[in-house]
Order: structure tokens, then C-alpha cells, then sequence
């Protein structure tokens, strides 16, 4: 990736969180923001997104159900996504990394340094170059 900034997806229906989480992914990564499941998986198929941040909890599809979309649909699998949440059952992150696809779970609130922590490792171009199984 030199120089390209990797697209970021924030689907929350909350606009404080998408703002709080552009705020935080603002200076590294572009940002675009998503109201709902159902929004969310018409981006990833219309954009090319380097990561998807997706609350569980949102009207007209949550995210559970749209990542298991995104994650079902050939020409969107690809694309890691992080699930937010502010329910911190050990049950609800196991379904979303096991059962749904999630590449990954944060619970809120959550910091800045949490963050990105998480989606780094995502994000790196090392994770392009592994061979698909």
C-alpha cells in the first residue's frame, strides 16, 4: 500500500459513535460511515473497503446478520470485520468470530489505542501476501 490509505467502513447507528471512531481513524485512515446493516453490506459491494468496524445492535439489519452477509458474498468475504458492541458476553464474541466470520470483537467504550490495535494488525500489507486456503 504506498502511500494509499487503507477505507475504512464504521456502520453504527449511533452518529456520536461514527463520529468519536472517524475522529479516531481520521489522521491514518479514510473513513466512510454507514447507518445501519442494510447500508453497510451495499457499501462493501459498491466500495472497496479495507476493513468494516460494525456494531452489533442497529434498526433494519443488525450486524451480526451483515457481516454474515458480507462474509457469505464472493466479492465481499475478503474484507475483515470488527464487530462493536457494548455487550460484553463471552457467548456474543465467540458467535460473531466463530459462527458469523468477524475478524474481530470490541466492546464498548472503547479507547483509541484499543482501536487501532485491533484493526493494525488487519491492515497490514504483510496480510495481502498470504496465500488464500
Amino acid at each position: 500500500m504506498d502511500g494509499e490509505r487503507s477505507t475504512v467502513l464504521v456502520a453504527d447507528d449511533e452518529p456520536f459513535v461514527r463520529q468519536l471512531v472517524r475522529r479516531m481513524l481520521d489522521g491514518e485512515y479514510d473513513v466512510i460511515e454507514a447507518q445501519n446493516g442494510s447500508e453497510a453490506i451495499a457499501i462493501a459491494r459498491t466500495h472497496k473497503l479495507d476493513l468494516i468496524l460494525m456494531d452489533m445492535m442497529m434498526p433494519k439489519m443488525d450486524g451480526l446478520s451483515a457481516c454474515y452477509t458480507i462474509k457469505q458474498d464472493a466479492a465481499t468475504k475478503e474484507i475483515p470485520v470488527v464487530m462493536l458492541t457494548a455487550i460484553t458476553h463471552e457467548l456474543n464474541k465467540r458467535v460473531s468470530e466463530n459462527v458469523m466470520g468477524a475478524s474481530g470483537y470490541i466492546t464498548k467504550p472503547f479507547t483509541a489505542q484499543t482501536l487501532l490495535s485491533t484493526i493494525k494488525p488487519l491492515l497490514s500489507p504483510g496480510k495481502t501476501e498470504e496465500t488464500p486456503v
